[in-house]
């Protein structure tokens, strides 16, 4: 079976997801459409709006045939680390091909950057370090060394999809994984754009519409199947909800306990304490917090972080080993089974169904962050959605 893979976090699914999806099964000529998503919390250091089960339900409804986890371990980090956990699973799996959106859309300009900065790899890390060092962030240290070798002329490397396409390139190289990278070009809503204004809309727009209760603007955006989850969700999930708790282990942690949290350096501790007096609100504390070093997105990675109590040394430990931990499928349909019953007996890293207390430490670590996640669910809601890590995949 041809295979492509996707790299999704579905937060939510939506009508440009679905284009994706189409998109890439046309270019590919694929029997088996792999998602490797996000678990429940998203790369920006986010909780998920709606929990990856139901994600997984709109997944397989909007035409994915297989839905592997992108550990939590790889899922909350940096670009590099991001793209690196989800390469190494589609490779795993024998995928054929990666295709991504991006703002450039086409793959000429990724493949030129990715050459240049192998060739003048000493420069770049050279200026990546003297920028670090002036007190940038990392983020604009990286867009200053890209910048002075000449790669942001060729390609925008400010978008986010094509920061993430860029890594994804990187990562199949370093690598050298046997999987052919492309891109399709997406389509009319920006990234970061806040209202609905058509049929095509940014997942952002879309939380944002669902949290103030415009119902009728997501209908146009979404498919069936994400517009009925995120009605009939009792409780979102925003970063406010889980402030109590964030607020409780800031104060009753020391200094040197918050030090031993993923994230948590040059002093960043100290901070943490003194603006949680002052602070009412997650976004109120963040502001507080915010520097030209410390994103807004590097803070709330930290506060994941804290919340699901990882701590830096085992996060380290595991991002280092050279091998895969393992692989969870979340869903499948009959074509994405018949697709992994054909590469089963080939892999090299265990395949998990479901999740069990103490069958492999980062699988431990993944539960922590359903245990985080769920935790502002009351007790009976919880326990269910925590029962859905030990019973088996969706199927359709």
């Amino acid at each position: 079976m041809k295979s492509c893979g996707i790299v999704v976090e579905y937060n939510p699914l939506h009508n440009g997801h679905i284009y994706h999806i189409q998109e890439a099964r046309k270019l590919t000529e694929s029997d088996c459409m792999i998602a490797v998503m996000s678990g429940n919390f998203m790369q920006r250091g986010e909780p998920a709006i709606l929990d990856k089960f139901s994600r997984t339900e709109a997944a397989l409804q909007a035409g994915v045939d297989l839905v592997v986890e992108l550990p939590f371990l790889y899922a909350v980090q940096h670009a590099d680390l991001f793209a690196k956990g989800a390469v190494a699973i589609l490779d795993t799996l024998g995928a054929d091909h990666l295709v991504f959106g991006s703002e450039d859309g086409t793959i000429d300009a990724f493949r030129q950057a990715q050459l240049k900065r192998t060739q003048k790899k000493e420069e770049f890390d050279e200026i990546l370090k003297q920028s670090l060092e002036q007190g940038l962030s990392y983020p604009e240290a990286s867009r200053s060394a890209y910048e002075n070798i000449g790669i942001n002329s060729t390609l925008d490397l400010q978008s986010p999809n094509n920061i993430l396409g860029f890594a994804y390139l990187r990562a199949a190289e370093q690598l050298h994984a046997n999987i052919q990278v492309d891109t399709i070009p997406r389509i009319k809503a920006d990234y970061h754009d806040e209202s609905i204004t058509g049929p095509i809309a940014s997942a952002t727009s879309i939380r944002s519409a669902r949290l103030r209760d415009q119902a009728e603007s997501i209908k146009q955006a979404v498919p069936e199947s994400t517009y009925a989850a995120l009605q009939d969700l009792e409780q979102l999930h925003s970063w406010e909800d889980y402030f109590p708790l964030l607020r409780y282990l800031i104060l009753t942690h020391t200094p040197e306990m918050l030090r031993k949290i993923q994230g948590m350096d040059e002093g960043l501790e100290y901070r943490f304490k003194r603006y949680i007096q002052q602070s009412g609100s997650f976004e109120q504390f963040l502001t507080h917090v915010k520097t030209k070093r410390y994103t807004w997105t590097r803070l709330q990675r930290v506060c994941v972080y804290l919340l699901t109590n990882s701590h830096k040394q085992f996060v380290t430990e595991w991002l280092d080993n050279k091998q895969l931990p393992y692989i969870r499928i979340l869903g499948m349909s009959k074509a994405g089974r018949a697709f992994l019953s054909s590469k089963k007996k080939q892999l090299e890293v265990p395949l998990f169904t479901q999740l069990k207390d103490n069958s492999h430490p980062v699988a431990d670590l993944e539960l922590q962050a359903s245990d985080a996640y769920y935790s502002t669910l009351a007790p009976a809601a919880a326990a269910a959605a925590r029962k859905q890590e030990i019973s088996p995949p969706k199927f359709i």
